[in-house]
């Protein structure tokens, strides 16, 4: 059966990297794409999380080197971080700081070992938690991730626990015992070990036909992002999502395309409630309305007539001081500022050189003079002229010397500041994003 799943693996001179957690399903894989490796051609690596979490999770970790050691397949070790106390929960915890892990690696393809048993264990949690056609859908055999380098592949979905097993005591394989996988008060061990094996008593096979059943479903959830698409394309440019366009479709197939937009937008999917809410707001709130509709970390905001997804606010954070630096970044605002030397442009090199210069992002009452012998403006009336979005209005890097603001971004700089022909300046102007 292992090898069978792995018979469609085509990926020559590709780098594979397998996610080896020294339980028996990663070291069967293990076993399974070393034998490959050679005959087909690819290289193999393997990456092992420390969470820290158990006593043991050091002799976890040497007994993946040792292992990947005699293969010659080369290992990478990541210590983690986790709050016991994390408001997330210990396993959602763990999960958000693996999938960070993975997410940076230098690599093609992510493999991990889920198989059957997995996937049915997933769909009972999907299904409890009242998810739609999406969520039920549970783990896709391959899956490319917007904030992904690799791709993620998982070649066992077809495979029990079972045959795992066997393939591992049949080759005489070594591996290590999670004591956390026994501990019902996670509920995915508790279906594991409770609720499945009942199940499985009265319905036999039924970790086949759940897993089954989230395959439909990932046919049905195809189906209805092929209509999204269909619905996306005059209603969806870009960043923003045309609110008069929804509101012309039905309830289910504007929910439906909403639920697209966020998710190719690269946010989490929303619960049933949040998404109804948001629809609600988006469709009928007055057409100049400006609402915020808050997704946990994120926020859905209408401007315009136009829906856009938007990051959450950082965490505040005081002015940082420029001392000549070509990039700095501001927490305030979430972005970095850039500094370019250019002559007879931007703010004049000399002015802040002899002052002190500091960025950070309004506090209300800033006033900004953009014209030659022109009025000091409050900043305020400026981003509603230059249309800058609500949500940015309190995320815009701003730049003082000497108290006196002389840039914000999207807006200007200060007249009285700009260099002379011929002069030193430096032209600023905003970078990436701060992750």
């Amino acid at each position: 059966m292992v090898a069978a799943a792995l018979a469609r693996l085509s990926v020559p001179h590709a780098r594979l990297t397998l996610a080896l957690s020294g339980g028996v399903d990663s070291v069967v894989l293990l076993h399974a794409l070393r034998a490959l490796r050679d005959p087909l051609d690819f290289q193999l690596s393997a990456v092992h999380i420390h969470h820290g979490l158990s006593a043991h999770a050091d002799a976890w970790a040497d007994f993946c080197v040792e292992l990947c050691a005699s293969h010659a397949i080369d290992l990478m070790v990541h210590r983690v971080q986790i709050a016991r106390d994390d408001v997330s929960g210990i396993e959602a915890a763990a999960r958000r700081e693996r999938q960070a892990v993975f997410a940076v690696l230098d690599t093609d393809v992510l493999i991990t070992a889920h198989h059957l048993n997995d996937q049915a264990e997933t769909l009972m949690l999907q299904l409890l938690r009242g998810a739609g056609p999406k969520g039920l859908a549970s783990m896709a055999e391959v899956r490319h991730r917007r904030a992904w380098r690799a791709a993620h592949w998982r070649p066992l979905l077809g495979v029990t626990r079972a045959d795992l097993l066997e393939y591992a005591q049949t080759h005489q394989l070594a591996w290590v015992e999670d004591e956390s996988n026994l501990d019902v008060r996670f509920r995915r061990n508790a279906l594991r070990q409770t609720v499945l094996p009942l199940l499985n008593t009265y319905f036999p096979g039924a970790d086949v036909t759940l897993a089954r059943a989230a395959g439909l479903q990932a046919e049905a959830a195809g189906l209805l992002d092929d209509l999204a698409r269909m619905d996306a394309a005059d209603a969806i440019s870009g960043e923003r999502l045309d609110c008069a366009r929804l509101k012309r479709l039905s309830m289910s197939r504007a929910r439906n395309l909403l639920r697209y937009f966020i998710e190719q937008q690269g946010h989490p999917l929303p619960n049933l409630r949040q998404l109804n809410e948001a629809l609600l707001q988006l469709r009928e709130a007055r057409h100049d309305a400006r609402v915020c509709v808050s997704l946990g970390r994120d926020a859905l905001w209408r401007y315009r007539d136009g829906a856009y997804l938007v990051p959450g606010p950082p965490a505040f954070a005081e002015p940082v001081r420029w001392q000549g630096e070509a990039v700095l970044r501001v927490p305030a605002g979430g972005v970095e500022v850039c500094f370019e030397a250019v002559v007879g442009r931007g703010l004049k090199r000399s002015l802040l050189e002899a002052g002190r210069v500091t960025l950070g992002v309004r506090r209300g009452g800033e006033r900004l003079r953009l014209h030659p012998g022109g009025p000091h403006r409050s900043l305020k009336n400026l981003l509603q002229e230059h249309a800058v979005p609500p949500w940015r209005r309190d995320q815009l890097p701003l730049l003082w010397c000497d108290g006196e603001l002389l840039w914000a971004a999207d807006i200007g700089q200060a007249a009285d500041a700009l260099a002379e022909p011929g002069e030193p300046g430096v032209q600023l102007r905003v970078g990436a994003r701060i992750q």
